[in-house]
């Protein structure tokens, strides 16, 4: 277990990182969200429809508190794992899931090397952690995601809509984000990376949108 809490050295990425207030991110979180963060966890667990048995992974995925929530979809004969570019994300992701009782699997890695073999997941999920990369490092992770995806896999992005003025966009400014053009943007590069049935679209939150589509 003692190499399982060690720090691994971040990798190479040209993305935005969430390093030395890695352990203050849930409740930065959940003043951002006004404290909508479970309830927009909940919706995300539903839109993604993971399945009994199903293989997934969370890129990006911070604290892992998404991947733990997954775990419970897909129950005892399922897997997730999940991977952020930042080693004290993982570190935190690993506590919460040893403390929760929780078999998910957490590595340190870049959404644009993810470190599968082809093929290898049926669900692929991230959680606001688009909107931390520059446009080169999405449609090279797009096309990573495509590449772990196995036949008629399934992606899901939610993430910040680019167009809200909202409180929250003035708090996100506050912490370094900066959430662009939005979603809708991707579906082309999704396209091209070789999804299809590509979807975008704004959630009842007003300031949180989706972006999903199928491996071809």
């Amino acid at each position: 277990m003692a190499d399982e809490t060690k720090l691994t050295e971040a990798p190479q990425t040209a993305g935005r990182t969430i390093r030395w207030w890695a352990r203050f991110y849930d409740a930065a979180s959940w003043l951002m969200s006004f404290g909508r963060a479970p309830a927009i966890r909940r919706m995300t667990v539903g839109m993604a429809a993971a399945q009994p048995g199903e293989s997934v992974l969370d890129v990006g995925c911070g604290t892992g508190s998404l991947a733990i929530a997954l775990k419970a979809e897909v129950g005892p004969s399922g897997e997730v794992r999940g991977i952020d570019a930042s080693p004290e994300m993982i570190a935190q992701a690993r506590r919460k899931a040893a403390g929760a009782g929780v078999e998910a699997a957490f590595e340190v890695a870049p959404i644009e090397a993810l470190p599968y073999p082809d093929a290898r997941f049926g669900l692929v999920v991230s959680s606001f952690m688009l909107h931390h990369l520059p446009d080169e490092v999405k449609r090279a992770g797009l096309a990573e995601v495509r590449r772990v995806l196995k036949p008629g896999g399934r992606f899901l992005a939610v993430d910040f809509s680019g167009t809200t003025q909202s409180v929250a966009g003035h708090l996100l400014s506050i912490f370094g984000h900066r959430h662009g053009a939005g979603l809708d943007a991707l579906a082309p590069v999704m396209g091209a990376a070789g999804f299809a049935e590509v979807e975008t679209g704004v959630t009842k939150y007003r300031s949180v949108a989706y972006l999903r589509g199928k491996a071809g």
